[in-house]
């Protein structure tokens, strides 16, 4: 069966949480903070791909999310950003949101659209660290990731056209040559 809608969600990821940590070696008794970044949340990306033809593959899966960002760690190790989802469509895909305004037109093989932003990264404890504050005993948590609702639509192009007269036999002719 040819599917040419499709309702889908979307949830990019959060971001990770930034570390609260302090340097802490043998001959180093006050090494002040070294708490790292999260990474961020991964997207949510829609790609035009020109070997599909329909939206079925919308049909049994119509909730997508992408990965959380890694939290960050001591010695100022950054977390690892959120791995993107992408999301392949056939070329003439058009984008709705709820309010039925269009997002996006796929027409060209490869066209993008970035459904949903990941969360910001939260910062560690090492970036709040000042001349007059320089033990810093708090880091930031990550935001999370937009979510959101989204049409699809498949613009149907013919590849052939009957025009003539009326009666003259197109229906006849297309009743001979179809299922």
């Amino acid at each position: 069966m040819f599917h040419d809608r499709a309702r889908i969600r979307v949830q990019a990821g959060r971001g990770g949480d930034g570390s609260l940590h302090f340097r802490r070696e043998k001959h180093v008794p006050k090494g002040g903070p070294d708490g790292g970044d999260g990474g961020p949340g991964g997207d949510v990306v829609l790609v035009a791909h020109p070997d599909l033809r329909d939206l079925s593959a919308f049909r049994a899966r119509k909730w997508f999310k992408a990965r959380n960002g890694e939290p960050g760690r001591g010695a100022l190790k950054h977390g690892a950003t959120g791995e993107t989802v992408e999301l392949r469509v056939p070329v003439g895909t058009q984008v709705f949101d709820e309010d039925a305004q269009l997002i996006a037109d796929l027409a060209a093989p490869g066209a993008r659209v970035v459904l949903a932003r990941g969360g910001i990264a939260g910062r560690g404890n090492k970036r709040f660290a000042s001349p007059t504050r320089q033990v810093p005993r708090f880091a930031e948590t990550g935001l999370p990731g937009e979510e959101a609702t989204f049409e699809l639509r498949l613009k149907l192009l013919a590849d052939a056209a009957l025009v003539g007269l009326p009666n003259a036999g197109k229906s006849s002719l297309l009743a001979r040559i179809s299922n």
